[in-house]
């Protein structure tokens, strides 16, 4: 496992908080889909996107789980029906992970940083979520080819 530390400047993004089952997570994100065109505040071409996980999905109930869908924005989140609304990713150190792959098997890339790289580190974690930076989307990159990078906040 490769981990670059980095600085990385804050991001004001849009988002759309999913609040229920992991599974349905494609449902909020076709809808943040359907927001980002209508809107062109975040064009999918020119800005980078993002998830923020509020939980780990597979020890959350269902039911509490939280994960917001975000697209970089410069300009303020306009009114809408879509209930996307203005956060910022904070700027900081994190550790930084290349996951390659469907994002429905990320957890085998997360754990072994929490597991393995962490305690033998020196490192310390933020008190805040991890997020990942999409660098691939589909369909015009095949799931099995996907690009994710997984930031992991550090003091």
């Amino acid at each position: 496992m490769h981990v670059q530390i980095v600085d990385f400047s804050p991001v004001r993004v849009a988002a759309l908080e999913h609040c229920g089952p992991p599974e349905r997570v494609v449902e909020s994100v076709n809808t943040f889909i359907q927001w980002r065109k209508q809107s062109g505040q975040s064009p999918v071409a020119s800005s980078r996107s993002f998830g923020i996980p509020y939980g780990n999905p597979d020890t959350t109930p269902a039911e509490e789980f939280r994960f917001a869908i975000c697209g970089e924005i410069r300009e303020a989140v306009a009114a809408n029906e879509f209930n996307i609304r203005e956060l910022t990713i904070p700027g900081g150190r994190y550790a930084v992970v290349r996951h390659t792959g469907s994002t429905d098997h990320i957890g085998e890339t997360i754990y072994p940083i929490y597991r393995d790289w962490l305690p033998s580190s020196g490192e310390e974690l933020r008190d805040q979520p991890l997020f990942f930076e999409y660098l691939s989307v589909y369909p015009e990159t095949p799931k099995d080819q996907w690009q994710t990078d997984i930031y992991v906040p550090l003091r």
